[in-house]
């Protein structure tokens, strides 16, 4: 089982509890809320982040990451043109990856083809399409015998059914399916999924408790019924100030974990978090550091 609280921010730093919208989202978003108190933010290596614009419309982002003793960067272009978006990202593997993004170019849909150099099998072809009661999105690999995926929601703004499944065209068997429902309102929102082929079921809440101080909590329940176990995580998360969000977790196996973001300037964040083992004190403690700069 994993079960967690945490927090929303005011103005300039991401909220949890947006304005909902007119359908149901993607299969994708079922839970979405209470997994991203749990994890989203969380880091406990150095990464440091530098988004630059040219006068063209040009945007480039330097992405450098310690982790351990290993050091990995990449630079992102990102270019957009009416609706559509090509973005190529090299990182420090010589990799090459592309997307380009097509937008609304029919009414609701976005379409999404993407392939990294040299990997001669990375190619696929995504599709999404959002409309007032349902939200589609399916995906294909460009080999001979590809991998297909799709998922499917159905429902309004507050209520949300669906389901996902994977199919391998080279073994003819299917390598994924998973159903869900949620629950959305202004205040909280509750989601129960059963994936892993029906061996995990998960289940999430997430509520607004204070409205002034945008103080939020969540939890996220997973047992694996194979094995017939169960994890949980606890945390809360408090907005100091509009410009400041700290969240704290702890979960079942005693590891605690903090975080504190700042927004120093406009859309530019650092971020501090830490987590240690309370079961095993004698270890180090994992602390990480995180500073996005945009203009």
């Amino acid at each position: 089982m994993v079960i967690s609280f945490s927090a929303v921010s005011q103005e300039g730093q991401p909220t949890i509890f947006t304005e909902m919208g007119k359908g149901p989202g993607l299969f994708s978003d079922i839970g979405k809320k209470a997994k991203d108190l749990l994890t989203k933010d969380y880091n406990y290596d150095h990464k440091f982040t530098v988004t630059t614009y040219s006068e063209t419309g040009l945007a480039f982002t330097s992405t450098g990451l310690k982790k351990g003793e290993s050091f990995l960067g990449d630079l992102k272009t990102e270019y957009k043109y009416q609706n559509a978006t090509v973005d190529v990202k090299v990182d420090t593997n010589s990799t090459i990856s592309t997307n380009i993004t097509l937008d609304q170019f029919v009414p609701h849909a976005k379409t999404v083809f993407s392939f990294k150099i040299p990997d001669q099998k990375s190619g696929k072809v995504d599709l999404q399409y959002l409309h007032d009661n349902v939200g589609l999105s399916s995906s294909i690999g460009l080999t001979p015998t590809p991998i297909a995926e799709f998922s499917a929601a159905l429902g309004t703004g507050e209520y949300s059914l669906g389901g996902e499944l994977a199919f391998d065209t080279a073994s003819g068997a299917f390598t994924k399916y998973s159903a869900g429902v949620g629950v959305s309102k202004p205040e909280f929102s509750a989601a129960v999924i059963l994936t892993d082929k029906g061996d995990t079921v998960k289940a999430s809440y997430i509520h607004l408790v204070n409205p002034v101080t945008k103080t939020t909590v969540a939890a996220e329940i997973t047992h694996k019924i194979s094995k017939n176990e169960n994890t949980f995580t606890v945390g809360s998360s408090h907005f100091v100030d509009h410009l400041t969000t700290m969240k704290t977790r702890v979960n079942n196996q005693g590891k605690l974990g903090a975080l504190l973001q700042h927004e120093w300037r406009p859309k530019s964040l650092i971020t501090i978090s830490g987590e240690v083992d309370t079961k095993a004190l004698d270890k180090n403690a994992k602390i990480g550091l995180a500073l996005a700069l945009k203009p």
